[in-house]
Parts: structure tokens; C-alpha cells; sequence
């Protein structure tokens, strides 16, 4: 009697960990695939960036330093290798972009060129959905990092070898507020 006891607690470990393996697994490939759902966008935004550059240095050819430094961060965003390296690359973009767009108030032509206006509405439509994508890989990433730190789960995590995914988080920069002058 002792042994089917024995037996049935071994057959229900198991079964747990079959059950705890394949749920790690499938909030991981969620936050992999919400991972791939922001690079979607950040490709997207990097092959517009060319455009916006090329328009404005017709109107601003002496902005030169900070056209330098978009191109610079694109160039970081398309070569990084990991999330981490994506994430600091895009927010290094992000901020080279709100620099380009201050210089733009000041070239009134500029901002009434439709070719340019158009540029600029689409990369408004990008930053919106490169917003929504990081609030749901956040939302995934919880998920996943919730499941794997919970009893008893965390015990099946650590033996599977599941290890917590990073958020993706605004840089210092983006948490300031902006002081706006008249």
C-alpha cells in the first residue's frame, strides 16, 4: 500500500513538472515573440530614419551634429545583437529624434513641406506602436518572470534552467520632465 502511495506522489511530481516545463516555455516563446514584435517596429522606424534625414538636410545642411547623431543611433539599433543592447540603442535614437524635431520648430518651411509632413506623421505612427509593442512585451515579460518566481514553480524553473527576461525601460533622459520656455 505504502509503495502505490509512494508511486502516485512520484507520477503527480511528475506530471507537475511536465506541466510547469511546458507553461515556462510557452510564456517564454510569448515574450520572444513580443520581443520580435518591437524589433518589427524599431526596423520599421530605422528605414524611415534615412528619409526624414535626407529631408531635413536640405532646409538645415548646418544642423549637421545632429543629423551625426541620429544616423549614429541608427546604425547602434540596426547592430545590436540582444534585447538589452536594442533597448539601449533605441533609447539613444528616441532621444536624437526629440533633438531633430526641436530643430525643426525652427525652419517654418520645413515643417510645410508635405513630403515632410507626411515623413513626420509616419514616424508618429511608428513611435505610437513602438509604444503599444513595449507595453505588451512588459505585460509578457510579467507573466513570465511572475510564473517563474512563484511556489512551486520556482523550484522547476531553476532546475529546467528558466532564468527572469529584463523589461524594457524609459532611460534616465525620458523621465525627466521637459522645462518649456516662452
Amino acid at each position: 500500500m505504502l509503495v502505490y502511495i509512494i508511486l502516485g506522489i512520484v507520477i503527480l511530481l511528475v506530471l507537475y513538472a511536465i506541466s510547469a516545463y511546458n507553461g515556462f516555455v510557452t510564456l517564454r516563446n510569448r515574450v520572444r515573440n513580443a520581443w520580435s514584435q518591437i524589433d518589427v517596429q524599431l526596423k520599421n522606424r530605422a528605414d524611415l530614419i534615412p528619409n526624414i534625414v535626407e529631408t531635413v538636410k536640405g532646409y538645415a545642411s548646418h544642423e549637421k551634429e545632429t543629423l551625426d547623431q541620429i544616423v549614429k543611433a541608427r546604425s547602434s539599433v540596426l547592430s545590436a545583437n540582444t534585447p538589452q543592447e536594442s533597448m539601449d540603442a533605441n533609447n539613444t535614437l528616441s532621444q536624437a529624434l526629440n533633438r531633430l524635431m526641436v530643430v525643426v520648430e525652427a525652419y517654418p518651411e520645413l515643417k510645410a513641406n508635405t513630403n515632410f509632413l507626411n515623413l513626420q506623421q509616419n514616424l508618429r505612427d511608428i513611435e505610437d506602436k513602438i509604444r503599444y509593442s513595449r507595453q505588451f512585451y512588459n505585460d509578457t515579460v510579467l507573466k513570465y518572470n511572475n510564473r517563474i518566481e512563484t511556489f512551486p514553480n520556482n523550484i522547476f524553473a531553476s532546475i529546467f534552467g528558466f532564468r527572469q527576461e529584463a523589461f524594457f525601460q524609459a532611460d534616465e533622459g525620458d523621465r525627466e520632465v521637459p522645462r518649456v520656455q516662452f
